[in-house]
């Protein structure tokens, strides 16, 4: 049944990257008034990636079996880029943009499916399986080489949020750019470049289905979204776009 669920989870995720070509989802730069009622941009992004946080303690406490250090180890990692998501993140957003209530509440609505995805396969699920998430794991070229993508996502996406967060000269300061440095000079959304390597690596380093469909969902959610920036970029700053041949979230190819 697990197994199902995961299968259905990748088929809406399919779903929804074909709709997001069609559909701009409406938060920053993309919002509008059609997305209804709107929250504190800071406070929206705590209520939206918080659950999943806290569902994965629950499931790690509602496990009656050894957690290994290898599961600690994934737990760790997933439980990192949501604590600065959730908790650090919103509170270094600068400006007085708002976030539609309804985008909220889809948000976490899918935070607490992935919460079952990831917490249910780590604490439950691989149990049925005897080689996954002993201590001998962590010397698997899956954990390896999955760490080494996550983390480098991990890193590229923070660096991202920090060069986008600090493109305005003064809190007075109304005008748009450019970002600039780091990936931001291959691609013109690093920062989502950034997650989607990192959830990649995840998915490597836990060797799941659960991860896979993380990944999958992670990618059809802000892949169409890369393409609409770029976009809008291209019509916004024409010249610097034409001479720096950027691509919009895969260097080089996309």
């Amino acid at each position: 049944m697990f197994n199902i669920f995961l299968y259905c989870m990748i088929a809406v995720a399919v779903i929804v990257f074909i709709a997001l070509f069609f559909v701009e989802a409406g938060y920053g730069i993309f919002q509008t008034k059609k997305w209804g009622a709107t929250i504190n941009n800071s406070v929206g992004w705590v209520l939206m990636e918080s659950p999943v946080f806290i569902a994965m303690f629950a499931f790690m406490f509602l496990c009656k079996n050894e957690i290994t250090i290898a599961r600690l180890a994934v737990f760790t990692l997933f439980q990192m880029h949501y604590l600065q998501r959730a908790f650090i993140f919103p509170f270094l957003i600068k400006g007085k943009s708002r976030m539609p209530l309804s985008v909220m509440f889809m948000g976490i609505f899918f935070n607490l499916l992935n919460a079952m995805m990831q917490g249910y396969w780590l604490f439950f699920e691989s149990y049925k399986f005897e080689n996954f998430y002993a201590n001998s794991w962590l010397h698997s070229g899956w954990f390896i080489c999955g760490t080494i993508l996550f983390l480098f996502g991990f890193i590229t996406n923070l660096h991202s949020d920090y060069i986008v967060r600090h493109l305005r000269k003064s809190p007075t300061d109304t005008n748009h750019y450019l970002p600039k440095g780091g990936m931001f000079n291959y691609v013109t959304s690093a920062n989502y470049f950034g997650e989607i390597i990192e959830w990649l690596g995840f998915a490597v380093l836990t060797c799941s289905l659960s991860g896979l469909a993380f990944f999958v969902w992670t990618f059809a959610n802000l892949a169409p979204r890369a393409i609409s920036i770029h976009k809008r970029y291209a019509q916004v700053f024409p010249d610097e776009m034409s001479q720096k041949r950027l691509k919009a979230i895969i260097p080089f190819i996309w």
